[in-house]
């Protein structure tokens, strides 16, 4: 299972099946500006390779061609999600074309490694690869910052904010 909420590193370079993952859900809420937070919406395809199509759901309104012949019902009350955030994706394709969507994932790379690079001296980041390279994101480690300090995660993203920054995704 790949969660592709973030399929930033991947556009144009590989794709959830070629590396291995049986399902993913392409929520397009980061990778194709979709708005994220406060509940949604949103918005995108559960895919699977073929031995898992057969559990696909079924729509009691209009029958989805992917539907298989061991289906789970129902699961949303729009066959086809929300047509109006719907938009948004395509507009972002559009307008960047193939070129424009391949080079957001390699400046997708090249910004988090350089962030990375920036920030290691004085933060811990969790290991990467064999290369100390990351793809479109990486882990900071506070526990440090938060034993000595008090300071916790949401105190960091909350003062990143009162400067202007949005604040990154933190740990659950």
């Amino acid at each position: 299972y790949i969660d592709g909420a973030n399929m930033n590193a991947q556009l144009g370079l590989t794709s959830p099946g070629i590396i291995g993952a049986d399902v993913c859900h392409l929520n397009l809420h980061k990778t194709f500006s979709i708005p994220h937070g406060g509940g949604g919406p949103g918005l995108g395809p559960i895919c699977v390779k073929k031995h898992l199509a057969k559990h696909l759901p079924s729509h009691v309104v209009v029958e989805p061609s992917s539907k298989g012949p061991d289906p789970c019902g129902t699961v949303s009350a729009a066959p086809w999600g929300q047509a109006g955030i719907a938009a948004i994706p395509w507009m972002f394709c559009t307008m960047l074309g193939k070129q424009g969507v391949l080079d957001s994932a390699r400046y997708s790379i090249l910004n988090a490694n350089y962030m990375k690079s920036r920030l290691e001296p004085h933060f811990d980041i969790a290991p990467t690869n064999k290369n100390n390279k990351c793809a479109h994101e990486f882990i900071m480690d506070f526990s440090d910052i938060r034993k000595k300090t008090g300071i916790v995660e949401e105190d960091i993203a909350k003062r990143l904010q009162d400067y202007g920054f949005h604040a990154p995704i933190m740990s659950w």
